[in-house]
């Protein structure tokens, strides 16, 4: 298996992001340059010479701006400074221009559907009902019995209203009550947020990834969310007991996002991504990606809280992205800061290394722009944390039915040997995941067959083939347990091909005949594919 890496730049391909892989770095875990046990910018840019080895187009950095950190973040009092506990302005200039030597593209997070409570914005909003922001934030009245406006609840648990002595009113946040939602519907604040793009735009970022953009906007009539459709299993928060359809995805959001692409091809046609989530928000996916005037692409959370990866769940997926001209471009994660690490989900403890590669390979070969998660090059799985180490609020309100953020969030392990496996040296913020460090970088990094040195060279075989970049999928009337779907640009013809089951399967002898493989895993081959393998092919000359 080679390791070689494929050129940076392809004249054939335009844009750069489509079809891209963006590596999605969560700072607080990446490396810890000053041995405080938390990592920072100092930390990124000393490992992403690390990081370009893959083969990625560029990286995804998540929060690292001025924060009370209950939210680790995601609750921002100051977008356009740096949190000292992960650097400075200048460290971050420093970070930028590393990564543009290596030819990686720097996208950030911009959370711009609510701050934190310690806001200079909300701070004034709350002073007072007439103050210049007091219609910054989502407030009302009480109802007459003095309960809330309605019946929306939050993502973290309970109702997304809180009252506020100062002001006699209620406001709104659709996750932490430390995380009040901004007015979006206010043009001043559509002007401040835009405002807060161009400082960092105007610094030389390549792009933005948008935080629950699909939760920005509400409905201003209050309505109440209508019960939940009855599901497969029982829910296990109280926003589950509804269908969220007037606290996220107003009709008001598409001209709001037009605007967004406006001002990222003001700076040469910026990247813009949008994370949309929760149920029932597929139709947000096409609909905020549609045409040339709205955002690049988006990612959705098909694969991110599946308890089991199957040919059904693959297919409904790719279903969501029509394929016409002027349809929206996919993006696809299979874990994230937010989501229990995927092999963890879909294998036994066992089958994990083996299913780390299969993961890896149907990742890459899907169309659409990949997220690849820190972490999830090396088969990561995810840590156990006892509940004296949790430090994440939802995990620790619902113990012990969490979502696992924390378990997916502990340290990259660089060094198996060092102490904290090199990632710092004090004592970490989350501890080592357990078995991190027999999987950390420098020992796959003398593997030739490890999940690491597999990545990389799956990563320069997708670059050098336009069709995995940014061709079509058409799938092959196979019966499960098998995957097929053919992956075309030009004249390129891939076919790429997967065993879900739990036993070997027989190849349809058509394939056979006309195919010839170019990439598999272990033994796969088209007469007999081995559980959890598979393959890549090109048509018989």
């Amino acid at each position: 298996m080679s390791t070689e890496r494929a050129p940076r730049e392809d004249p054939q391909r335009a844009p750069w992001w489509r079809g891209a892989v963006i590596y999605h770095i969560y700072p607080r875990s990446f490396a810890d340059a000053n041995g405080d046990g938390i990592g920072d910018l100092a930390g990124i840019t000393a490992h992403l010479d690390y990081v370009a080895s893959l083969g990625v187009e560029a990286i995804w950095l998540s929060p690292f701006f001025t924060s009370p950190m209950k939210d680790f973040g995601y609750d921002i009092s100051n977008y356009c400074d740096v949190d000292p506990i992960f650097g400075t302005l200048a460290d971050f200039d420093r970070l930028l221009a590393r990564a543009h030597e290596l030819g990686l593209r720097v996208v950030i997070d911009q959370v711009l559907s609510h701050t934190s409570d310690q806001h200079p914005w909300f701070r004034e909003s709350r002073a007072s009902r007439d103050n210049p922001r007091s219609d910054w934030y989502v407030w009302s009245d009480a109802r007459a019995d003095g309960t809330p406006p309605n019946n929306w609840q939050s993502l973290f648990g309970g109702s997304a209203w809180t009252w506020d002595a100062r002001r006699r009113q209620y406001f709104m946040h659709n996750f932490l009550r430390e995380q009040p939602d901004l007015n979006v519907h206010n043009p001043e604040v559509q002007r401040a947020l835009f405002e807060v793009m161009r400082f960092w735009l105007d610094r030389g970022v390549d792009g933005f990834r948008l935080d629950a953009i699909n939760h920005a906007m509400h409905d201003r009539q209050l309505r109440d969310n209508p019960p939940a459709l009855r599901g497969e299993r029982p829910p296990r928060r109280s926003v589950e007991f509804q269908q969220s359809l007037h606290n996220r995805s107003q009709p008001e959001m598409i001209p709001f996002l037009e605007r967004i692409r406006a001002l990222a091809e003001e700076y040469g046609g910026r990247f813009t991504v949008a994370e949309i989530g929760g149920e029932g928000a597929e139709a947000d996916l096409p609909a905020y990606t549609q045409g040339m005037q709205r955002l690049h692409t988006a990612y959705g959370f098909n694969f991110l809280y599946a308890d089991r990866l199957s040919p059904a769940l693959v297919r409904r997926a790719m279903s969501e992205w029509p394929q016409t001209p002027g349809s929206g471009w996919p993006s696809w994660a299979f874990s994230n800061h937010d989501a229990p690490r995927a092999v963890s989900r879909w294998a036994a403890p066992e089958e994990r290394a083996a299913y780390a590669r299969f993961a890896m390979l149907l990742l890459l070969t899907l169309r659409g722009n990949v997220f690849l998660y820190q972490g999830e090059e090396l088969g990561l799985p995810q840590a156990q944390i006892g509940f004296e180490d949790l430090r994440d609020p939802e995990a620790i309100a619902n113990w012990p039915l969490t979502l696992g953020r924390d378990g997916a969030r502990t340290p990259m392990p660089w060094v198996g040997a060092a102490p904290q496996a090199g990632f710092t040296t004090g004592k970490p913020w989350l501890p080592l995941g357990g078995g991190h460090a027999e999987l950390a970088v420098d020992r796959q990094q003398r593997d030739t067959h490890s999940t690491l040195n597999l990545t990389r060279h799956l990563l320069a075989f997708r670059r050098r083939h336009a069709a995995l970049r940014a061709g079509t999928l058409h799938f092959l009337d196979l019966p499960e347990p098998l995957l097929a779907f053919e992956r075309r640009a030009g004249g390129e013809r891939l076919l790429c091909l997967f065993n879900f089951g739990a036993a070997a399967q027989p190849v349809p002898a058509e394939l056979a005949r006309s195919w010839r493989v170019l990439e598999r895993l272990g033994d796969a081959g088209l007469e007999l594919l081995p559980r959890c393998t598979g393959l890549i092919a090109a048509p018989v000359a």
